[in-house]
């Protein structure tokens, strides 16, 4: 196990990601902040409370969960049942500009998955995707426009990002 990113280290990389976000959006933008579940949703609030107190105005905040949208749903070496939860965005997305929070970008399928199921619910400007962490090997032509760290993995090892809201601690490990 190799820590790539301390609690300290997170702050300062969704700090980062405020600043980017805001330096590459008019201000005019109507612009939201929707994390796909579940490690997505609590980047999306911890980013979303930056972006507001820097705006000084507060930047809507919703949670989009994609397992009826996955790729790998009917897959028949699947494990069980999915868990399906609730989507939960409070606003309209018609005409803002979403930027899409996920915890890593792999293979982009989650991003596609996340990217359909935005388009169910309405008609957005256009959806900016961050991430905390990307990765080499992507399966599908999907790029971050906001990135917390990037690094190279091999494909026999993977990443795991910890929250203090979930886990207990924050990190970003390689296992």
């Amino acid at each position: 196990m190799e820590v790539l990113l301390s609690s300290d280290k997170i702050t300062d990389c969704i700090t980062a990601l405020a600043d980017e976000i805001l330096s590459n959006t008019a201000r005019t933008e109507k612009i939201a902040i929707i994390g796909v579940r579940s490690r997505g949703e609590i980047l999306a609030k911890r980013l979303s409370d930056v972006l507001s107190k820097k705006l000084n105005t507060k930047i809507p905040n919703g949670t989009l969960d994609i397992t009826l949208y996955r790729d790998d749903l009917n897959n028949p070496q699947g494990e069980g049942q999915p868990i399906v939860r609730s989507t939960e965005i409070g606003f309209n997305i018609d005409d803002a500009v979403i930027i899409l929070v996920d915890d890593v970008l792999y293979t982009g399928r989650s991003t596609r998955a996340a990217m359909d199921a935005l388009m169910d619910l309405g008609r957005p400007k256009a959806i900016k995707l961050a991430v905390l962490v990307e990765r080499t090997g992507r399966e599908l032509p999907i790029a971050a426009d906001f990135v917390g760290y990037k690094i190279d993995l091999p494909a026999d090892k993977s990443i795991q990002v910890n929250f203090v809201e979930s886990d207990g601690k924050d990190r970003v490990i390689v296992i």
